[in-house]
């Protein structure tokens, strides 16, 4: 958002968005929050499998094996787990080891992120969407096309600190790539193509690139049609492939910048119908920060 009185209807913006599209993607739907920060504080956002969790005895034990405090807000199946950043590490470790239960959905200081399978309508209701409030965010819908109906499938993906990515297309080279990303030491937690793209940005960021330049890098490394939404801890970025067959648009007021698969899901935003509104250039990177 440019305009910070806009921060507090993030979340009703994003619900209306993503419930608009339900036609384009019935199967699952999901959100990518960045919400307030706390200094010195990271956030895991986490998923249960066998639904609700006990927080408050997962709270407890996990206080007592970090020896640290934490606190444990959840949200349906999710849960997010505040810790002091330098703890932030070894907690993923604790999780991912001994609690088999729980998958990690985001890492950082800002994100948070909430995904499950059913019509868009139905999962913005379960997680209070509408209530959220943020500097920025990232929906997405979805129809499985290559994949099971699963939460392994609904995006958004994130695979580094703060970061995000969902993705309109198919990558033909995700294997091979996700082969030479996992001996780099990148772990995946499904068979999704855009969790590869989502690692790749990653892989390359700790290169040391810039956003922008990986982005610029996928376009010779990344094989297929894609249109790719990419969030960070200090904005968010777009760009299509080459060919640019994936429908996208984007819209830019004085209070903030929105992106959609179609105009219809920008039409409820405050002061749309004086938005500059454009069609994304192939192979072109945008970036917007906050």
């Amino acid at each position: 958002m440019k305009d910070k009185g806009l921060e507090t209807k993030l979340g009703s913006m994003l619900s209306d968005m993503l419930v608009t599209m339900t036609d384009r993607g019935p199967d699952s739907a999901g959100i990518a929050i960045y919400a307030r920060e706390n200094i010195g504080e990271s956030k895991l956002t986490v998923q249960s499998e066998g639904g609700k969790l006990n927080c408050e005895a997962l709270q407890k034990n996990l206080s007592k094996v970090l020896s640290t405090k934490i606190q444990i807000e959840q949200n349906d199946t999710h849960s997010v787990i505040h810790v002091d950043t330098a703890y932030v590490k070894k907690l993923r470790e604790i999780i991912t080891k001994d609690y088999s239960n729980l998958r990690v959905m985001s890492e950082g200081q800002k994100i948070e992120i909430y995904k499950e399978v059913g019509l868009p309508r139905d999962v913005s209701t379960r997680f209070k969407v509408c209530k959220m409030a943020g500097s920025h965010g990232i929906g997405h819908t979805r129809m499985a096309t290559e994949s099971a109906v699963t939460i392994d499938g609904a995006h958004p993906y994130s695979t580094g600190p703060d970061q995000c990515l969902v993705h309109n297309g198919s990558l033909s080279n995700h294997n091979s790539l996700r082969r030479k990303l996992a001996r780099e030491g990148i772990n995946f937690e499904s068979d999704n193509d855009t969790e590869v793209g989502a690692a790749y940005l990653t892989w390359r960021i700790a290169q040391g690139a810039s956003l922008g330049e990986a982005l610029e890098s996928s376009l010779e490394d990344l094989d297929g049609f894609f249109t790719f939404v990419v969030g960070t801890k200090d904005g968010f970025g777009v760009l299509r492939d080459p060919i640019a067959c994936k429908p996208a648009v984007l819209a830019e007021t004085d209070q903030f910048v929105a992106f959609g698969s179609e105009y219809r899901a920008l039409v409820k935003l405050p002061g749309i119908i004086d938005a500059r509104v454009w069609e994304p250039e192939p192979a072109t990177v945008y970036f917007w920060s906050y």
